[in-house]
């Protein structure tokens, strides 16, 4: 048995082999670094006419067509909300500001100002029997703003706690979805508190006390729940919430955690006594706000009971 074997070149050496492969690597970084310069320009320039169009410094945007309303409606709504960010901060050394957003006092005055309010509804719609013409011309108004702001507070809640905050805490990387929550959250119970306080307001205002029967007086009882609740959270749990997920968030970006998606991972932060202690801290007053949150959306399917017992739609 014979084996036939093919006449080898001697002459051609190894690295002639390989230089072939060796340039088409090189070429290929030479052009990913072109594009890489190329696009790190385009970014250095547009941050700077964003930079420009804030201040003022331009009038028009280039990166969207005049005729694209929204988009202008938006840029234009960035420049005001980039104005009172400015003037925050330019404010934030006065002893106003200080008052207002490090101190616990506005909000005492917040929560006696609500509860003085439902009084005064309350003893006002007591004494006054009678409803005048006016007031009867007013009531379809007054209904549409009663049901806006119940249908409002009441999807508010849905999307927060089932769509928004379950759909971003497994999908986005821990740390992100906490600086979502931060912003979020204040937002949240601060809208959902001024809506709650409007639903209220009308109600008591078209049912006198003196019409109240157990129904009634339950509805009323749990509407004040609901505000009160939420006024409480905002007032006195949200900021320590979000003071003790800053504090929480860098340590563990030192650490290097905080990128899992779906769960936390303490690894050897378990072992760091201060950590601990904020985690802890994190953990009860996040439980209670979200305790909070579930008591108020059942005081709020409890009215929407009533209200569909009231109507009839088909």
């Amino acid at each position: 048995m014979c084996v036939r074997t093919c006449p080898s070149n001697n002459n051609t050496h190894p690295d002639e082999i390989q230089r072939p492969v060796l340039q088409t690597t090189k070429s290929k970084t030479t052009k990913n670094l072109k594009y890489k310069e190329k696009y790190s320009k385009k970014y250095d320039e547009q941050m700077e006419r964003e930079e420009k169009f804030e201040k003022g410094e331009i009038n028009n945007h280039d990166d969207y067509v005049s005729s694209d309303i929204l988009a202008l409606i938006m840029i234009k709504y960035k420049i005001i909300i980039a104005f009172l960010a400015r003037y925050c901060k330019i404010n934030e050394k006065s002893m106003l500001y200080k008052v207002l957003f490090t101190t616990t006092q506005p909000g005492h005055v917040i929560m006696i100002v609500a509860v003085l309010s439902i009084l005064s509804v309350v003893n006002s719609a007591s004494v006054n029997n009678k409803i005048t013409p006016s007031e009867k011309s007013n009531s379809q108004i007054m209904s549409f703003i009663y049901l806006t702001s119940f249908v409002v507070h009441f999807g508010s809640q849905i999307w927060m706690t089932f769509v928004s905050g379950l759909s971003l805490y497994f999908a986005l990387p821990r740390h992100v979805f906490n600086d979502v929550q931060r912003v979020l959250f204040p937002r949240y119970f601060t809208m959902n508190a001024c809506l709650s306080f409007i639903t209220l307001l009308i109600f008591v205002k078209h049912h006198p006390v003196y019409t109240w029967d157990t129904e009634i007086a339950v509805q009323v009882g749990g509407m004040l729940i609901v505000l009160f609740l939420e006024l409480f959270i905002r007032l006195y749990f949200t900021p320590p919430l979000l003071h003790l997920m800053i504090e929480k968030k860098a340590i563990e970006f030192a650490a290097g955690n905080g990128n899992e998606i779906g769960y936390q991972n303490l690894s050897t932060l378990k072992h760091c006594p201060h950590y601990m202690k904020i985690y802890k801290a994190f953990r009860k007053t996040h439980s209670f706000i979200a305790v909070g949150n579930i008591l108020t959306m059942a005081c709020t399917l409890l009215h929407l009971h009533y209200i569909a017992s009231k109507l009839v739609l088909l």
